[in-house]
């Protein structure tokens, strides 16, 4: 009985484990994400959508995570995004809050 015992309490221990590693990458994914890690990759054909985003973004005047230009080609480079109806590379959603990153729309000087 008492082996019995030490078994489940192992197999508990070995599940809170993993459970503890896998929530604090989470964690750290979405420290990463919305520190603008992730928000100097989102560039090219852009797609803006109501629901099914791929990321939440708000537009500001300062604080940015990232500065944008708006192109109508060469919409490959950090910074540079092509409003799209399809073929996009990325769907985004205009939020107020809640945002993933932060972007300023600007005329010159694109990027992060």
């Amino acid at each position: 009985m008492k082996r019995l015992l030490n078994v489940k309490t192992l197999i508990g221990a070995g599940v809170l484990s993993v459970a503890i590693i896998g929530f604090s990458s989470f964690i750290a994914g979405e420290k990463e994400k919305k520190s603008g890690g992730t928000a100097c990759e989102i560039y090219g054909k852009i797609k803006f959508v109501d629901y099914g985003e791929d990321y939440k973004v708000k537009r500001v005047d300062y604080g940015e995570d990232v500065k944008i230009k708006w192109v109508d080609y060469g919409e490959d480079s950090k910074g540079k995004w092509k409003r799209v109806d399809y073929g996009e590379d990325f769907k985004l959603k205009w939020v107020d809050y809640g945002e993933d990153f932060k972007v300023k729309e600007v005329d010159y000087g694109e990027g992060c």
